[in-house]
């Protein structure tokens, strides 16, 4: 089996507390993803997203800058980590998400749903009128 590693940044017009809590809170995961969502910021806790689509162990969380987390992919030799850095900038804050170890036949969708339904509806949830 083969794997992927995904990056990106989004720029989210946010406070970094906001988009902190939006990654680690889990009634404010459920106001931007629609979902209930099991999350702590205890380390080595497990955490569910989207009705247990997305399922892990939180690793590691620096207050308002970071958080990294193992996602479970089935039976995976190397674990698939992300890791979420967020940065204050001028008027805006930055995210930056390093994804590694991604199940090839997992690449595409996994990278979609970071960009439509995982940052981008932070991004969305934040910056609507």
């Amino acid at each position: 089996m083969s794997y992927k590693d995904y990056k990106t940044r989004v720029k989210i017009k946010a406070e970094i507390e906001d988009i902190y809590a939006a990654l680690t809170n889990p009634f404010t995961i459920e106001l931007w993803s629609g979902y209930k969502a099991e999350m702590s910021t205890e380390p080595n806790s497990e955490f569910s997203l989207w009705e247990g689509d997305i399922v892990g162990k939180n690793l590691e969380f620096e207050t308002n800058k970071k958080m990294v987390q193992q996602w479970y992919f089935g039976e995976q030799p190397e674990p698939s980590i992300v890791t979420l850095k967020i940065f204050e900038q001028k008027n805006h804050c930055q995210i930056e998400l390093v994804h590694t170890n991604i199940p090839e036949g997992d690449y595409d969708d996994i990278c979609e749903g970071w960009n439509a339904y995982y940052l981008g509806a932070i991004k969305e949830f934040f910056e609507q009128e």
